[in-house]
């Protein structure tokens, strides 16, 4: 690998706090901008690389047939690798310049309805197998919260507070939120915890274990909604990140206010949980009958 590629990974980790995922995700783009640059281009290294050669690349993965969100993050990585080569004074003006960028692709973001949600919630009940009440525990909050589920994972049974009814939650970067949790999600979680009393201190270390008793991995957790989602005979294919889109969507749907719901998603800008302020036909039929003096 390239040694700007390893000090620019390195400078995501120590500098930016950036998540295991944002750097696999990171390392994956540049590996393949290197190889296109071999292939294509063996004169040239990373440093040297300009325009004509981004546009060129651009063209490539155009070809590819790749979705326009993976080819947006292809870019953004690109220019931010870029970006951090003019800070470290490598380069003196980043191959992006003056460069068009494609529009990214519009999608509303995939959730489910109020009576779908409560009953993938549901499933796990109709079935006593030896992981029920973990698994009702991880779906009631990860709905209740609207936590990513790399914060869901990385949760410790201290982080719960019942009291305040708030889960405390290190995001991206680091950054440390409080987010509210409902009854319904803290009873699962205490009945979870209570479950394991013998066999683990409930008060402390990791919130959700796996099979062999150690802390429950993005992958152990995404598999588990993947589950219950069959299970629940949904017809939609669902990701846990649909349990946060469903989370915003629910609660503006129910009149909650765009800061707080910015505030308990953990996002930096306004612009990016406004994505969520699309109308289901539903919700939209239902103010129509409320709001019409003719309806």
């Amino acid at each position: 690998m390239d040694r700007w590629i390893q000090k620019f990974l390195l400078y995501l980790r120590a500098e930016r706090n950036a998540s295991d995922h944002t750097v696999r995700a990171y390392k994956h783009d540049l590996t393949d901008y290197g190889r296109f640059l071999g292939k294509k281009y063996p004169q040239l290294t990373l440093e040297r690389s300009h325009r004509l050669v981004i546009r060129d690349y651009l063209s490539e993965l155009h070809s590819r047939k790749l979705q326009r969100s993976t080819v947006a993050r292809a870019i953004a990585v690109l220019r931010a690798f870029y970006k951090y080569l003019m800070r470290e004074e490598v380069i003196g003006q980043t191959p992006f310049v003056g460069l068009p960028m494609p529009k990214k692709e519009k999608r509303l973001p995939r959730f489910l309805a109020e009576d779908d949600m409560a009953r993938l919630i549901e499933a796990p009940a109709l079935f006593h197998q030896k992981f029920t009440l973990r698994d009702t525990a991880l779906l009631e909050l990860l709905y209740s919260s609207g936590l990513r589920i790399q914060e869901l994972c990385q949760l410790n049974a201290e982080d719960v507070d019942p009291w305040s009814g708030l889960v405390r939650v290190f995001g991206k970067g680091s950054r440390e939120r409080l987010v509210p949790v409902g009854n319904s999600a803290l009873k699962a979680v205490h009945a979870y915890i209570e479950s394991r009393k013998t066999a683990n201190p409930p008060t402390h270390g990791p919130l959700f274990l796996n099979h062999h008793g150690g802390r429950l991995s993005d992958r152990g957790a995404r598999n588990i909604v993947a589950r219950w989602v069959r299970q629940a005979s949904l017809r939609q294919k669902i990701s846990p990140h649909a349990f946060r889109h469903s989370f915003a969507t629910h609660l503006l749907n129910r009149g909650c206010d765009l800061r707080s719901v910015q505030e308990m998603l953990g996002h930096r800008n306004l612009v990016t949980t406004q994505t969520y302020t699309h109308v289901s036909p539903e919700h939209l039929r239902k103010v129509y009958q409320q709001a019409h003096p003719r309806a």
